[in-house]
């Protein structure tokens, strides 16, 4: 029981339990006077360096164990699954030493050696790893240039270190006090960055020192360094010129960088909207100007050995309007708001109109066109146009659909010959698109496909859809009869009533005459048949 519980402890998996229990029979076979001969001892390394944790079991020949911070590493010599592990010496001499190339922080950690069969193990033996700091960095180096009269505050930052690095600061030789510190501990709970600031009065600094960060650890006693040289100068001072302006888009514009330094000027940098210029690199800039010049500003920097100072202009660019927005078609329920969104830039200030194509009317002046409680006959296409005076236009076309009930728009006679196949066409604007459509005559109604000589076929095109009723072998009383054609939607329905002539002749009298007229409700459109008869009682 006790190497059972042992070896669920080393393993920290039951999966392994069974080694223990196939082994509990060589306890009172083998090994059973073995002893540790070396145990590992606590070290310390520095990460990069090998490392070896020595133990031998003289006499003991079964199966030996490393564990680290309480997980075996493997069975035997066998760590495969640690590259950097190897276990070392000469097995026959009881030698199992585990041998760790180039040290790493996850290697901070608890080991010990164990003998399965003779159910022993070593003292724990911490491994220390110490890692140097980074190389120490003072920002705004390695020269850091003021104005005269400002103090001085250098920050220093050595990263990454265990145990946190300690950071002095050197001038001349001698220790500069004062300093303040402070450390942060990284995500791994172990590394450690340190920050050091210095400041130093405007009186206890001169020109041409050099300043030396130096950050060391146990893992570097020596330390590392870096230094900085204090420039004391004064900024360029720039002036930057646009000639002419304004301008008309198109023409030539001159930019003029003047320049006053102590040290002297060493760069011209220009750029365009954050862009650099590369082609230009003096105190002068010519170019084409476009709208862009308008609101991309272009800057002059100026650079001395101190640093350097940025200046721009914008050039007053006439230009014609250019599309900021984009207005999108819109396709809006009857009885609802369309809203139309259109922006342009221009200079001079532009002028905006919103007009229907087809009509003069001025619906805004604005970038919003707001059409409230849309019908039908508002769908069409609409234009946003902006006008820059004396300088340029444009415009833009959208559309506005309209959802609501069908609308069909048919001849209401459509010709056939008396024995051949006829058709008459029903053609229908809808949007949403129609869910139905069905022709009805007498006492027949057909949507689709085919009912004795009667077919139904529907086609959809970009201007809506097209349902031919067709005839086969056209007979007398089809020139007799009335023939709907009616088309629904979610919005509602509507209802075309056709009759067929025949071509070529006149049709004869029926003793009756037919007036067909529409109405239309929130339901639909009711077509209604009067029926005058002559001849009869009414």
């Amino acid at each position: 029981d006790a190497c059972t519980i042992s070896c669920l402890r080393i393993m920290n998996c039951k999966r392994m339990c069974h080694i223990c229990l196939i082994f509990l029979f060589f306890i009172f076979s083998e090994g059973a006077e073995a002893m540790f001969s070396q145990q590992p001892q606590d070290l310390v390394v520095v990460a990069g360096q090998p490392v070896t944790l020595p133990c031998t079991i003289p006499g003991y020949h079964g199966v030996v164990l490393w564990i680290k911070d309480g997980l075996a590493l493997g069975v035997g010599r066998d760590l495969s699954g640690y590259p950097r592990y190897t276990v070392t010496g000469d097995h026959g001499s009881g030698e199992h030493h585990l041998q760790i190339q180039r040290a790493e922080l996850m290697d901070d950690a608890v080991f010990e050696c164990q003998a399965v069969q003779a159910a022993m193990r070593s003292r724990p033996a911490r491994l220390t790893v110490l890692v140097p700091p980074e190389d120490p960095v003072i920002s705004g180096g390695p020269v850091v240039s003021l104005r005269a009269g400002d103090p001085l505050n250098l920050t220093c930052h050595a990263d990454n270190a265990k145990p946190a690095a300690s950071i002095i600061w050197i001038r001349n030789g001698e220790v500069l006090n004062g300093a303040m510190y402070s450390k942060t501990l990284l995500r791994d709970g172990r590394r450690e960055s340190t920050v050091s600031t210095l400041y130093l009065s405007p009186s206890n600094i001169e020109t041409g020192q050099q300043i030396i960060c130096k950050a060391s650890n146990k893992a570097v006693p020596n330390g590392k360094e870096t230094s900085v040289t204090i420039d004391i100068q004064h900024l360029p001072l720039v002036n930057l010129s646009v000639e002419p302006q304004p301008v008309l888009e198109g023409n030539l514009v001159k930019f003029h960088c003047s320049a006053k330094a102590n040290p002297p000027v060493t760069l011209y940098r220009w750029a365009k909207g954050g862009s650099i210029i590369k082609e230009v690199s003096g105190d002068t800039y010519e170019v084409i100007v476009d709208h862009s010049f308008f609101t991309e500003p272009v800057s002059c920097e100026v650079t001395n050995p101190l640093g350097s100072t940025n200046i721009s202009r914008n050039v007053d660019v006439y230009f014609g309007p250019r599309m900021s927005a984009e207005p999108q078609s819109l396709q809006v329920d009857l009885g609802s708001d369309a809203v139309f969104n259109c922006a342009w830039t221009g200079n001079p200030s532009l002028t905006i109109v919103w007009m229907k194509r087809g009509s003069g009317v001025v619906l805004s002046n604005e970038n919003l066109l707001t059409l409230k409680s849309v019908r039908q006959e508002d769908a069409g296409k609409y234009v946003c146009r902006a006008v820059v005076p004396r300088v340029g236009a444009g415009e833009k076309e959208v559309s506005l659909t309209v959802n609501g009930p069908p609308t069909i728009s048919s001849t209401q006679t459509q010709q056939a010959l008396h024995g051949e196949k006829g058709q008459i066409k029903c053609f229908i604007r809808s949007t949403p698109p129609p869910d139905r459509i069905a022709w009805s005559w007498k006492e027949t109604v057909l949507e689709s496909g085919t009912s004795g000589r009667y077919t139904v076929e529907t086609v959809t095109t970009e201007e809506g859809v097209i349902s031919t009723l067709t005839m086969s072998n056209i007979v007398p009383a089809d020139f007799q009869t009335i023939y709907n054609c009616t088309a629904w939607n979610s919005f509602g329905s509507d209802t075309e009533i056709i009759r067929l002539k025949e071509q070529g002749g006149s049709q004869g009298s029926t003793g009756s005459t037919f007036l067909f007229f529409k109405s239309r409700h929130k339901r639909g459109l009711v077509t209604q048949i009067i029926k005058v008869c002559f001849n009869e009682d009414l």
